[in-house]
């Protein structure tokens, strides 16, 4: 278990922090090699991923005004954080001294970073399945956390070109860049009509409720100050427009909410850096859902980490499947590759 824990805090450093958590990758590198905060991480459960826990938990507590000298090194907390030889004696320090409430976060809650920017490339997405159907959108989301992508229809895009799209006077305003391909412009001139939205999640999170939205913020890493503020803004606009959000397991729930969408409408069922926390047979029961909801009408699945990381739009229609590969995206939605 250990060495299982050293190298997926080392693969963490490595593959996820550089070049967008110094903090992170630092004390990562640190904790691989630690035994006494490697014995704190086997409270996680097996399908958590354990660094973005353990730091959430961290995170968390200090947003939350426990005191202690390791907030000086947070960019999210002080104007001018320290970075000195000190950082992870001082990490680990923070860690022991608050052991038990370290590990209540960790064997109570998961992982749901409700990336905002994602749906920068949701945005372009929908309006390449509206283009084909004419028909207004019926949104299903798996994985929904507190359901802000779900709101895609509401923000306003940049993507490096000078010009802005969607809502255009949204105060939620996603700046991301097309790293290979082209968007054609016709698909972000207009915004897409939705008729219906309903999000799934095991554990859905309600942004009105203050633990709960401090969480999501917990979840963020430190320098990153625009997720930070994309967040903020989003919870503020679901605050103003509720959801349909339903508590559940979603590839279970898929029939009864889809056959609660329209007929005259697309059936969208979309989830992004979902599927890493699906099983196998997770995987294939969400597949064979949507082709039992294909014999009486067209899906459209949009989705990625199922067999690779790239993003795939799927038109299913009496059992029968056709997929585009739009291209790999960022985690935090700062770029996508646009292939189809």
């Amino acid at each position: 278990m250990k060495k299982l824990l050293t190298d997926t805090f080392k693969d963490f450093a490595e593959k996820e922090c550089i070049g967008s958590s110094p903090l992170y990758r630092e004390l990562s590198l640190k904790i691989a090699e630690d035994e006494d905060i490697l014995d704190l991480c086997t409270e996680v459960e097996k399908s958590q991923p354990i660094p973005n826990l353990l730091f959430g938990a961290v995170h968390y507590l200090l947003l939350k005004g426990t005191e202690h000298e390791l907030k000086d090194y947070y960019p999210s907390l002080v104007d001018f954080p320290k970075r000195d030889r000190y950082l992870y004696r001082i990490f680990k320090d923070f860690c022991l001294e608050n052991k038990e409430e370290i590990k209540v976060i960790l064997k109570n809650n998961i992982v749901q970073t409700n990336e905002v920017r994602r749906c920068a490339y949701l945005f372009p997405v929908f309006s390449y399945i509206y283009a084909q159907t004419q028909k207004p959108l019926s949104l299903i989301e798996i994985g929904t956390s507190a359901g802000l992508q779900l709101l895609w229809d509401q923000y306003a895009y940049s993507y490096g070109t000078g010009k802005t799209y969607g809502k255009k006077d949204s105060a939620v305003h996603l700046e991301s860049k097309v790293r290979e391909g082209r968007i054609p412009e016709h698909l972000l001139n207009d915004v897409p009509p939705v008729a219906e939205r309903t999000g799934v999640d095991l554990n859905i999170v309600d942004v009105t409720v203050t633990e709960e939205k401090l969480w999501l913020e917990a979840l963020i890493w430190p320098e990153h100050a625009d997720r930070r503020r994309n967040f903020l803004r989003a919870a503020r606009k679901l605050q103003q427009q509720p959801l349909a959000l339903i508590e559940g397991d979603g590839v279970s729930l898929l029939p009864e909410i889809a056959a609660e969408m329209s007929e005259d409408s697309t059936l969208c069922i979309f989830h992004t850096h979902v599927a890493n926390q699906f099983t196998k047979e997770d995987k294939n029961r969400v597949e064979e859902e949507i082709r039992k909801l294909s014999e009486q009408r067209r899906v459209f699945h949009v989705y990625n980490n199922m067999q690779d990381r790239q993003l795939h739009i799927d038109s299913v229609f009496r059992r029968e499947t056709k997929t585009n590969t739009l291209g790999e995206t960022d985690g935090h939605g700062r770029w996508f590759d646009w292939k189809i």
